[in-house]
């Protein structure tokens, strides 16, 4: 790793883990949270998807003559706990966190990519890429507060939840790796400003697909 930026090995550290813990949590809430077959199958194609992520991630690591589980080792416990605060008690609860909480969860990641070299970025952005959990969680949300609107506001309250959890995971993910947090806030506070405001935006935006209000 002599001939990467300081932070590359952490990011692609935190990122494979993400994943990996991605594909085991999306497989046990088909399992355990999905209505019908077809739901659980849909779902776990998204599993595949983000063990696929996994993988390119443990393999560019490898590539770079870091071992990846020295690379993600000291991002389990932040993730791991993120998971178990975050557990959802139902399938629209499932949805919500795979597509708010995780979501912006992954933005602070994109953030930081924006400060490491051209093949670094462009395999985070890979593996980052949707993959249809979007359009999977719009769909159906949206089906079950047209059935019922007044689950808006439960739904609303777990969106704000997850937001504050992934908040709080990137704080402790960067409090663990100081060479991580570099990226995200690598020149003054006026670019943390603006850092907060995109993704305040972005938050934004997947909450008015799913025809929630975003909250304070």
């Amino acid at each position: 790793m002599s001939d990467s930026r300081p932070g590359v090995a952490d990011l692609l550290g935190v990122l494979a883990y993400a994943e990996l813990t991605a594909f085991l949590r999306l497989a046990e809430e088909a399992a355990r949270h999905a209505p019908t077959l077809t739901d659980r199958a849909a779902l776990g194609d998204l599993a595949a998807a983000e063990y696929a992520h996994f993988r390119l991630l443990r393999d560019r690591l490898a590539s770079l003559g870091a071992d990846p589980e020295e690379a993600m080792a000291p991002f389990v416990d932040a993730l791991d706990g993120w998971h178990e605060r975050t557990a959802p008690n139902d399938w629209l609860e499932a949805l919500v966190k795979a597509y708010v909480g995780t979501g912006i969860a992954l933005d602070f990641y994109r953030e930081a990519a924006a400060h490491v070299d051209a093949g670094t970025r462009s395999l985070v952005e890979e593996v980052l890429a949707d993959e249809g959990r979007c359009q999977f969680a719009v769909d159906r949300v949206g089906a079950a507060l047209e059935e019922d609107p007044k689950l808006a506001g439960r739904l609303a309250l777990w969106s704000r939840r997850m937001v504050g959890e992934a908040l709080s995971q990137a704080r402790r993910v960067a409090e663990a790796r100081p060479e991580l947090a570099v990226l995200l806030v690598s020149t003054d506070g006026e670019d943390v400003t603006r850092m907060f405001n995109r993704l305040t935006e972005a938050h934004g935006r997947r909450m008015a697909a799913l025809g929630l209000t975003p909250g304070p």
